[in-house]
């Protein structure tokens, strides 16, 4: 099991941006393995369409995978919706997937979203 990493915590970390980072999550993820669910790949992506991030999903994963050992985390897609159909507490869908999957894996989930930290227990900042 690896602590998940909320899109917006991927990006700073790939943009070197650990500052941003409570010092609590940043101790987390110096000292845990991380990982992200797909749904961080989909939504980067979606960034990326309209224009706000430059570099492709694959190429952000692959330096924070040489960096962090970061893993890009597999489930079934069927159980991450299932269970996302429950968090009615948001109507964002990447929010609700990532969740989803971090609650799946019995994951804490390093984010700065107030909205996360109020519903997820596991959700660290």
């Amino acid at each position: 099991m690896s602590v998940h990493l909320d899109t917006h915590v991927t990006l700073w970390l790939y943009s070197g941006q650990i500052e941003r980072l409570s010092k609590r999550a940043a101790d987390l993820i110096n000292r845990e393995p991380v990982g992200v669910s797909p749904a961080v790949l989909l939504e980067m992506q979606y960034l990326r369409k309209i224009g706000r991030i430059a570099a492709m999903p694959r190429t952000i994963i692959a330096d924070l995978r040489r960096r962090l050992g970061l893993a890009v985390e597999d489930c079934s897609l069927a159980a991450v919706a299932e269970r996302a159909l429950e968090l009615t507490w948001t109507r964002d869908v990447f929010d609700r997937l990532i969740v989803a999957h971090a609650a799946l894996d019995g994951s804490k989930l390093v984010t700065s979203d107030r909205l996360i930290l109020g519903h997820y227990p596991k959700a660290i900042w």
